[in-house]
């Protein structure tokens, strides 16, 4: 984990949790953090929920001024129009969303979303002043038969050509095969597919543009591993599924910092 690198621990709750209840946990996440005297500027928390929480998770936290960040889990690229059931990127920015999710291996198998969709929702996000958490990953016939980073580094690849180096954007490594499995990638495979996709930032967008922009890992993070990943000197945070719907858990997770220690 870079020292000049904010850590970003995002808490991707798909399709998961009311409004009602996202309420009772975004309170009940702020007691626990608070109890643990968590600092932000150690560590930035965001939390993805559904489209229907958005307006009451944004609430909440404007209300009691939570030290949580938040965002949608896809937006559309289009900004209006006859696009039934699509959201617009601006319509986020009103609910004061600070990231979008785009390109989830969930949205690209579920949906069919190619690298030109998630590019051009990337671009959408950036119009609207919203920061992309742009996902890639490979398949497990992905890494037989390419390895780990061939695939994703094509992927991220579309998108950086789509924007301009002084764009703000997150990249998340998440290897569709670990996700939702139990089974994560080790340190050492999530950082070596980390430091290729910042060699890819670098040749796209240059050295600047690479050293500034924060890569996460996702697929089957917890607890138990958060902090050997952490210590990664490519991995500067991670996207969370199923373990951000566990109130302990994931409070477990966003405290990582406790459990880092300098061996490696």
């Amino acid at each position: 984990m870079a020292t000049l690198r904010c850590p970003l621990i995002a808490g991707n709750w798909k399709m998961n949790l009311d409004h009602l209840q996202s309420i009772a946990f975004v309170q009940k996440l702020g007691w626990a953090l608070k109890d643990a005297k968590y600092v932000e500027s150690n560590v930035e928390v965001a939390l993805f929920p559904p489209f229907t929480d958005l307006r009451s998770v944004q609430t909440l936290i404007n209300a009691d001024s939570l030290p949580f960040a938040f965002g949608a889990q896809d937006l559309s690229m289009f900004d209006d129009g006859a696009h039934t059931g699509d959201i617009s990127g601006l319509f986020l920015k009103a609910l004061e969303c600070s990231y979008v999710i785009v390109g989830h291996s969930e949205r690209r198998a579920d949906h069919s979303e190619d690298d030109a969709i998630v590019a051009a929702k990337s671009r959408a996000a950036i119009r609207h002043s919203l920061v992309p958490i742009v996902c890639v990953g490979e398949t497990a016939e992905d890494l037989e038969t390419h390895g780990a980073a061939k695939i994703p580094v094509e992927q991220l690849t579309k998108v950086l050509e789509a924007l301009d180096a002084k764009d703000n954007y997150v990249v998340a490594y998440e290897p569709v095969w670990a996700i939702g499995s139990g089974q994560a990638a080790t340190p050492d495979q999530a950082n070596d597919v980390a430091a290729a996709l910042r060699e890819t930032i670098a040749q796209v967008h240059g050295s600047e543009r690479a050293e500034a922009t924060r890569i996460l890992y996702g697929g089957s993070v917890k607890a138990a591993n958060i902090a050997s990943l952490m210590k990664r000197p490519d991995v500067d945070g991670a996207l969370v599924g199923g373990a951000s719907l566990d109130v302990s858990e994931f409070s477990s997770i966003i405290q990582f910092p406790k459990h880092v220690t300098l061996d490696s």
